[in-house]
């Protein structure tokens, strides 16, 4: 596998994880308006987007176009990961094979002919 495509993928999880830091903090209690929106973990989930979005351009440079796309998409099961375990959310029968879906949709595109 490329590097760059290893890259692209580590990046679909700091994406997930900066949309986990966003959900923590939308789920807490602020004080003010101003601190619902400047507080460590919004600013922190911004940065982690801005870096990945800095990366994801590079390695876009490295890799054939058709691997980008598909392989962004795998960030949703990231989300889910990340929401199942950090957030303790339910994982329902419909959005494990929804996943699934993803997962094989993206091994076959991305995997090379034998």
């Amino acid at each position: 596998m490329n590097k760059y495509i290893l890259l692209m993928f580590i990046l679909t999880f700091f994406s997930a994880l900066s949309q986990l830091l966003l959900k923590l903090s939308a789920n807490e209690k602020h004080e003010s308006m101003l601190r619902e929106y400047l507080n460590v973990k919004v600013i922190s989930a911004y940065f982690i987007f801005a870096v990945v979005l800095l990366l994801n351009t590079w390695a876009y440079t490295k890799v054939n176009l058709k691997y980008g796309p598909v392989i962004d998409t795998f960030t949703y099961v990231f989300v889910l990961l990340l929401s199942v375990f950090a957030l303790k959310e339910k994982l329902t029968g419909w959005k494990a094979a929804g996943n699934l879906l993803i997962i094989a949709g993206v091994l076959l595109y991305t995997l090379e002919p034998f």
